[in-house]
């Protein structure tokens, strides 16, 4: 019952490792560690772009880090039974920036980046909470982004209810 107090102190220590200079996560994390990130579904570089962002940006804080990876961990645990997904989303693979649904610009391209991350299928080089996504739901009811995954989990792969709930229906 610790593992988002676990989370956070590995968040804590991590953002004093980037600030003293250390930009390289492969060294931040201990076995300990790395059983955590397991444990709730996470590859190193995804908990790391959350530590990388907060330090160049300020945003997402740290309770919104946790709020988002409770959100994949509850998937990882109830939807895939603890078990890692088996693709990988590139960058390839995601809608353009352009693409549209309903008329909104970019949804498409965070709705498969939201479906990504509760599998945990991101490609190391695309992060789910990115200044985009931020931005976009930002402009779109101010959604948080914890909340927005629990959306796309809710629709069940059903776009248009992202879509409705996108649009406050």
């Amino acid at each position: 019952m610790t593992w988002n107090d676990r989370f956070l102190d590995l968040f804590d220590r991590s953002v004093k490792r980037y600030e003293s200079g250390d930009k390289d996560f492969t060294g931040y994390y201990d076995a300990a560690d790395s059983a955590l990130l397991a444990e709730i579904g996470y590859k190193p570089r995804e908990f790391f772009d959350f530590v990388e962002d907060y330090c160049e940006e300020a945003v997402p804080s740290p309770s919104t880090a946790v709020l988002i990876a409770a959100a994949r961990r509850d998937y990882f645990k109830v939807v895939m039974k603890g078990k890692l997904g088996e693709k990988e989303l590139t960058r390839d693979d995601v809608p353009t920036f352009g693409d549209e649904l309903g008329g909104h610009a970019y949804l498409p391209r965070i709705i498969a980046k939201a479906k990504a991350k509760l599998r945990g299928e991101l490609d190391p080089d695309l992060m789910y909470g990115c200044g985009g996504d931020r931005n976009f739901l930002q402009k779109h009811g101010d959604l948080h982004p914890a909340d927005f995954l629990r959306i796309v989990w809710a629709a069940d792969g059903d776009d248009q209810k992202v879509l409705d709930a996108v649009n406050g229906k």
